[in-house]
């Protein structure tokens, strides 16, 4: 995927894109609009996510007088966020793997690893909590914090980045760049895209097997698929570019190169990852927990529990993924253990435990917001041109507010039993509120 980018940026199919929005982003509201639409298309992949929507819309961006950090904000919330609850991601093959792991030790538990998974999606508050407050900060035109004195900044002085004039044409450092000799189409980066997206769909039917989607589905093989699904990908973008005399093949090449290299710190982050989840297995770190805390904890209150320990580990840790390892291993047979110990681990209460996988996998991705050594914190930077440091500052008080209402309106009651359905409305009705206490409006130019 990664080297699929860098060839549908080198050919133009990036900034292709970008020409054919603009007639839609004439303010910036609207563009942020796009932006955040665009992040939400690109549903398959965080990473891919942030590099495309974050290289393709950067010159949208500055014209319209965004600042980087709200680009890098707009980018950040709608990729993992939006990865860790859609059900055709990269993160699905991770989450099913880890999920599968931890359930076959458990007795009890009948429920595939893809129902578990698919049944925990109402519970992921915060990741449905950010999507929902990205599009009420875009419609109001309002924000506060260190956020809203950049985007004063950018609207009247044109600085879209801190201690800079105008946005900046240097292209060293970005491996993302177009080759401007040529003409721009969206129609490059439009066609491996939705090769892969529907490789994708198409091998999960042609590898699963079942009579209900849920079966065929559930008994897939992710892994196989977007191997095969992204080698595709790659093989269209190279064609149209060769094919259509774009690129030489030693562009092409060097292109996807450029794109796979940027890929690296990802997939190391993800092998130490591993590395500490089994290191955890062979230290036998959940039967140890489950004899310290099975009969101590209260049920009702453990996905609090959870959600806050994948938060801080997350933050400490810098890696999502790292901390889904770790904890899911861990987090699926004491929930059990704590269920069976109440007597209360029966379909009734089955919520607990959904509720439970759920705040392992977005109390990382809220601290992975927060986190400055976040790889996804780090990779939204760099994609956008935003100074680190400067996204970090200004993102941290959107995802604090939202992990703290996803917290108390949505993880706690739900523990306690309140339908998901409910707590949901309540907490965006307070997400309005609050932001309409805080925030003022940004002035145009």
């Amino acid at each position: 995927i990664g080297g699929m980018i860098g060839v549908i940026s080198r050919n133009g199919g990036m900034v292709g894109i970008v020409e054919r929005i603009m007639p839609f982003a004439r303010t910036p509201r609207r563009g942020q609009g796009v932006i955040a639409l665009l992040g939400l298309s690109i549903f398959f992949d965080d990473y891919a996510n942030t590099m495309i929507v974050g290289n393709a819309t950067r010159p949208m961006s500055d014209k319209l007088r965004i600042s980087r950090e709200k680009l890098a904000y707009l980018v950040d919330s709608t990729a993992a966020p939006v990865s860790t609850i859609a059900v055709i991601t990269t993160w699905i093959g991770f989450q099913l793997g880890l999920i599968d792991a931890a359930v076959k030790g458990v007795e009890g538990i009948d429920k595939t690893p893809f129902v578990l998974f698919l049944n925990s999606i109402p519970y992921s508050f915060y990741p449905l909590l950010a999507i929902f407050f990205v599009f009420l900060v875009i419609y109001t035109g309002k924000d506060f914090g260190p956020m809203y004195r950049a985007e004063v900044r950018a609207r009247h002085t044109g600085e879209v980045k801190r201690s800079s004039t105008k946005a900046s044409t240097d292209k060293s450092g970005d491996e993302f760049y177009h080759k401007e000799t040529i003409a721009c189409g969206a129609i490059n980066a439009v066609l491996p895209i939705a090769t892969t997206v529907l490789s994708v769909i198409i091998g999960l039917f042609i590898s699963g097997e079942g009579e209900t989607i849920t079966d065929i589905i559930g008994s897939a093989d992710p892994l196989g698929v977007l191997l095969w699904a992204s080698l595709l990908g790659c093989f269209m973008a190279a064609l149209l570019s060769l094919g259509r005399r774009l690129l030489t093949l030693d562009e092409t090449i060097d292109a996807w190169l450029a794109g796979a290299r940027f890929m690296m710190t990802g997939l190391v982050l993800l092998i130490l990852a591993w590395a500490i989840g089994d290191v955890a297995a062979i230290l036998q770190t959940a039967p140890y927990l489950i004899s310290v805390l099975g009969d101590s904890l209260s049920p009702y209150t453990l996905p609090a529990v959870v959600y806050l320990l994948a938060g801080a580990t997350a933050f400490a840790t810098g890696s999502s993924w790292g901390v889904m390892a770790i904890l899911m291993p861990l987090v699926i047979p004491l929930c059990w253990a704590v269920l069976q110990a109440n007597g209360i681990a029966d379909a009734e209460h089955m919520h607990i435990l959904y509720s439970c996988i759920a705040c392992v996998l977005t109390g990382a991705v809220w601290a992975d917001h927060c986190s400055p050594i976040s790889d996804t914190t780090v990779l939204s930077s760099l994609a956008t041109g935003c100074d680190h440091m400067d996204h970090v500052r200004t993102q941290i008080p959107y995802a604090l507010l939202g992990g703290i209402v996803a917290l108390l309106i949505g993880v706690v009651p739900a523990g306690f039993g309140l339908p998901w359905f409910l707590l949901l409305p309540i907490a965006a009705i307070v997400l309005i509120v609050t932001h309409r206490i805080l925030a003022k409006p940004v002035s145009p130019a």
